[in-house]
């Protein structure tokens, strides 16, 4: 698992700075955010898949705020299908800057860590853009398990406005039903 989480690692650094080498204007992110409103658990709506998250289904983070100021970055989810047992990866994210409370750092597995973008919440904090300065990793949380279609495809224009290629992403299964749906990640 720890190795996992090692390579994982390793790839999100690599992919990062091929990303930044391509000369990308910096990533525009949310104004501010109310961070305890945005603490507590989101739903992986969509994600451009990458290693880590690969075949999961059903997942959701969770933001825990502790006692050194630090948060606890929890990931759960299940391998494959909705069978399985639900598992957790623990993490711990932070903001470098209290001035900029829509960047965040996390990390996994140290010494490694990688930035945490809030590019934009609703409003009423019932979905968040997340991404990073590269722009090869990217999320679509929601407060739910589902999120509207006219929404999420809202989102996706967003995605494009901030020279994402939208079309990477890949919506994350979060029940039976959806596997095999159009649009939605296959496990593997």
């Amino acid at each position: 698992m720890r190795l996992l989480l090692l390579i994982l690692a390793a790839l999100i650094t690599g992919c990062s700075s091929y990303t930044t080498k391509q000369k990308l204007e910096p990533l525009k992110v949310a104004e501010t955010v109310d961070v305890e409103r945005y603490l507590g658990r989101w739903y992986v709506i969509a994600n451009i898949p990458y290693s880590a998250e690969n075949g999961k289904v059903g997942s959701y983070v969770e933001y825990l705020k502790r006692d050194d100021g630090r948060m606890d970055d929890l990931y759960f989810f299940r391998k494959q299908n909705f069978d399985r047992k639900l598992q957790r990866w623990e993490g711990v994210a932070w903001i470098p800057d209290p001035a900029q409370p829509t960047r965040w750092k996390a990390q996994f597995v140290w010494p490694l860590t990688f930035d945490y973008l809030i590019l934009e919440v609703a409003p009423d904090y019932s979905w968040a853009m997340v991404g990073h300065p590269g722009r090869d990793l990217a999320w679509i949380f929601a407060r739910t398990p589902t999120l509207d279609d006219a929404l999420y495809q809202q989102l996706l224009v967003k995605f494009t406005a901030l020279n994402y290629d939208a079309s990477r992403l890949q919506r994350v299964p979060q029940f039976p039903d959806d596997l095999g749906k159009p649009g939605f990640q296959t496990p593997k």
